[in-house]
């Protein structure tokens, strides 16, 4: 009996403890999703992207005990998989962003959302030809780039860059076709498991390579042309973040910097701000903090900082 009633006793706390933990609230709220619009399933969002991979990279990812007559076969059923699940989960982030906000929703959208939802499914799946055609590119400015390199399968298999580009690729299609949320899952899958921070938003020309890749960030608004490459540490950001008229963060205008065709970018630069802009074929040493332009086939660097050696007594 004794026994009985501690167990009582301990229910009954648990149950009070439970009804504050998610009672209504602004705290509470902000952090509970319970009878708003539907929100993407994080794991069926990463289940897609890791189709999505096997049919971008055959061979290197998924089933190996294949060969190019024999690719369509396994290609068309992974397809049709990624259609059904992507189009449920696009629905729902449609659904998600009139609950949030149904002000920033298009009009053509609202009680339309299962047809939207299936034609920027069908869009994205159509576009996975020229997707494929980019990451071949940066594959080959990965081994192109990096003398340590033994073949382009080593960059496929190995580099962190090559991933983080190809989640960025996949997430900037549906971002630019208006997916709420679903980008930004991936985008921070990617920086987790790589080190590599690049909004969906980015624009990146062909041939992008990131060498080393760890602390890299890359700005929402950020426009990186054709043949660029960047290393560790570096930082394409904002200079400053306006607001409007009630004090709230303006969005969506252009506050990360621009960089033209075949610039590099060395480890631990920083470059900010959305007048900011590159020149085609310049340089930016390790080390520089820019927040100006710098023309065409130029070479921004660093100052020299002249250094003194004292031993440990001062001398």
């Amino acid at each position: 009996m004794h026994r009985i009633i501690i167990a009582m006793s301990g229910t009954g706390r648990h149950e009070d403890l439970a009804r504050r933990l998610v009672a209504p609230g602004e705290i509470n709220d902000r952090i509970q999703h319970l009878s708003g619009g539907r929100l993407p399933n994080r794991d069926v969002v990463l289940w897609i992207l890791e189709q999505l991979q096997y049919i971008l990279f055959p061979g290197f990812f998924g089933p190996r005990d294949m060969d190019i007559d024999g690719l369509p076969e396994y290609v068309a059923p992974v397809l049709a998989e990624i259609e059904t699940d992507l189009k449920g989960q696009v629905e729902g982030a449609l659904l998600y962003q009139e609950s949030i906000d149904a002000s920033s929703t298009s009009p053509e959208v609202v009680g339309n959302e299962a047809q939207c939802a299936s034609d920027i499914t069908s869009r994205f799946l159509e576009g996975l030809p020229e997707l494929r055609r980019l990451l071949s590119l940066d594959v080959q400015a990965a081994y192109d780039g990096d003398p340590a390199a033994q073949h382009t399968d080593e960059a496929v298999l190995c580099y962190p860059g090559i991933k983080a580009i190809t989640v960025h690729r996949i997430a900037h299609e549906l971002y630019i076709a208006g997916v709420p949320l679903i980008p930004r899952i991936m985008h921070e899958w990617a920086h987790s498991e790589t080190g590599i921070d690049i909004h969906p938003g980015a624009t990146i020309g062909e041939g992008f390579f990131i060498d080393h890749g760890t602390g890299v960030v890359i700005g929402e608004t950020t426009v990186i042309g054709n043949g660029c490459k960047i290393y560790q540490g570096v930082t394409l950001g904002a200079k400053s973040f306006p607001k409007d008229e009630r004090g709230k963060l303006k969005r969506g205008v252009k506050r990360h910097p621009t960089l033209e065709d075949d610039v590099t970018v060395y480890a631990g630069a920083t470059i900010l701000g959305g007048d900011t802009v590159i020149g085609y074929g310049s340089i930016v040493n390790g080390g520089v903090f820019l927040t100006s332009s710098i023309p065409a086939n130029h070479v921004a660097q660093a100052a020299v900082v002249e250094v003194s050696l004292k031993d440990r007594s001062g001398r």
